[in-house]
């Protein structure tokens, strides 16, 4: 799979790593009572390593009336995908219009979940002799710029556990200015090491995408190749993983704190290796101490939305709930309940209330044998399925005379906080169009461009294949000189991008939100093309 190197992606890639405030859970919500853990039954297990079986709800203990609940709450949440797994086979695989199922999908900071296993993997296969093994071990060609006992302490296990003590910006629910630095930074392995400390190691959690990026370097080191290469070798490919994207820092190494983009079936096998203790297909790929300790995470959070989460190994955990998960930005979450022996995957587009979606989907497990049929059950959760899996076309209206004299024409527009350089429409004729082109954040980088067909009723229509997913384009016309534009990158788990055009002779004045989510206005003049 090709990995693309870190360039601009902009405004697409450039928020990705604010970590999950992410998926907040509310003080009301009621603990899931702990039962036994049934995960362990491997002997008897189904393997997915060629793709997924299905399963009615009610034939394994689930409830089919309240996940079609669950569907329909996803709408109002920007839902993406929704994916439930009991006893290896999935009751419930579901994707919000207009993203589909082919779409890999970016798991922003449960890339990291990715990282901590290759570690676990390179420890059992003996190229890591120990997680206590110094960091800066793996780094004698560095000259360390800021250098103290402190940094020399820091081990395998604190880059895991987000307990290293150097001093770093990115709170979960805030701006993560130092992970912005290391971006624009040319040497990313570099900007880290040379980063000063603030706490001794193992004092205090503090979220820290660098970490990762840290092991991600380490793993390239043990193993000769990028985490990437060594992900097919040991992890994606044992597991039926084919289809992938992850990005590179300026020197190839795999990102280690985001990056990674994978199908949701792809994200729950993930997640059901954990559920087996690492084991996979009657072999044992993960040592069953790391998939325990991950599961019984002990570090806190310190998170003030919701105190109980604790942390190990880059997975997030409510012991309360019985549940730990690989977590990322937009709530990319990949969800393991040991408990109830089930997998739960969503990507979006937005934040949700994190305990309440793990309370609907442990709430729709009624029993840890079949269920009696449920045809109304049964009816509900598919009309669930297809109301949100189909878009609703509009009635068009009329078109106005503008659309006819704007069609073709390129608007171009200086430096501005959209990152928008030109912009094309053709809304007549019989395959309207739309063609953007963005600066890159990146001052010394060319430009970007993407377009593709535009919807005129209501319904996105799919266009050009980006570095971040696939663009999406539908709009129309508010006024007889104002189009309303409504963009999506398919897979990226950001939001809506919406855009008012205002159209005045040979001029355009575009009206948006920037990525610090103030609206801007930038003003553009036009010619037509030859």
């Amino acid at each position: 799979m090709k990995s693309p190197r870190v360039s601009g992606l902009g405004i697409v890639l450039g928020t990705i790593m604010l970590t999950a405030s992410i998926c907040g859970a509310s003080a009301q919500e009621k603990p899931q009572e702990k039962s036994p853990d049934k995960s362990q039954g491997s002997a008897e297990a189904v393997w997915p390593t060629k793709g997924w079986q299905t399963s009615t709800p009610e034939e394994q203990g689930m409830d089919s009336a309240s996940l079609a609940k669950l569907v329909a709450y996803g709408t109002g949440r920007s839902f993406d995908s929704l994916l439930i797994a009991r006893h290896g086979k999935i009751v419930l695989d579901t994707y919000y219009a207009p993203y589909s199922a082919d779409i890999p999908h970016i798991i922003n900071s449960a890339t990291k979940a990715v990282i901590g296993t290759l570690a676990a993997m390179a420890m059992k296969d003996g190229l890591l002799d120990s997680t206590d093994h110094p960091m800066l071990d793996f780094f004698p060609e560095h000259g360390i710029q800021v250098f103290d006992d402190r940094k020399k302490a820091i081990t395998v296990q604190h880059l895991l556990d987000m307990t290293s003590g150097i001093d770093w910006r990115e709170p979960t629910d805030g701006l993560p200015v130092t992970f912005f630095q290391m971006e624009r930074s040319p040497d990313w392995t570099k900007f880290i090491l040379d980063r000063p400390m603030s706490n001794a190691p193992g004092d205090i959690f503090n979220y820290n995408s660098g970490n990762p990026h840290l092991l991600s370097a380490i793993l390239t080191k043990l193993t000769g190749m990028s985490a990437e290469d060594f992900a097919k070798a040991r992890l994606f490919g044992p597991l039926g993983i084919d289809e992938w994207r992850w990005r590179r820092d300026p020197q190839g190494v795999s990102t280690g704190g985001n990056g990674l983009a994978l199908l949701p079936r792809d994200m729950a096998k993930i997640g059901y290796l954990y559920l087996r203790s690492g084991q996979w297909e009657g072999k044992t790929l993960l040592p069953p101490a790391f998939v325990e300790q991950s599961s019984h995470a002990t570090i806190n959070m310190n998170l003030r939305f919701e105190p109980a989460f604790r942390y190990s190994n880059y997975f997030w955990a409510l012991p309360d709930r019985n549940v730990y998960m690989a977590v990322g930005y937009h709530c990319q979450v990949i969800m393991v309940f040991p408990a109830l022996d089930m997998v739960a995957v969503t990507t979006a587009r937005d934040f949700y209330p994190f305990g309440v979606v793990t309370d609907l989907i442990s709430g729709a497990v009624k029993s840890d044998t079949a269920l009696p049929p449920s045809p109304d059950g049964a009816n509900l959760l598919a009309n669930a399925v297809r109301e949100v899996s189909t878009e609703k076309p509009n009635e068009v209206g009329t078109t106005p005379e503008t659309a006819a004299a704007i069609s073709g024409k390129i608007y171009t527009f200086p430096g501005n906080g959209l990152g928008l350089k030109s912009l094309s429409l053709t809304l007549t004729g019989s395959q309207p169009r739309i063609d953007l082109e963005f600066f890159d954040r990146d001052p010394t980088a060319p430009s970007r461009k993407v377009g593709g067909p535009i919807g005129l009723d209501g319904r996105y229509q799919k266009g050009d294949t980006t570095p971040a997913g696939v663009s999406a384009a539908k709009g129309s016309w508010s006024s007889d000189h104002t189009f309303l534009l409504r963009r999506l990158i398919l897979g990226a788990g950001l939001a809506e991008q919406k855009y008012t055009l205002s159209f005045d002779d040979e001029k355009l004045s575009v009206r948006g939100i920037d990525r610090n989510g103030r609206e801007v206005s930038v003003d553009g003049g036009s010619w037509r093309k030859s």
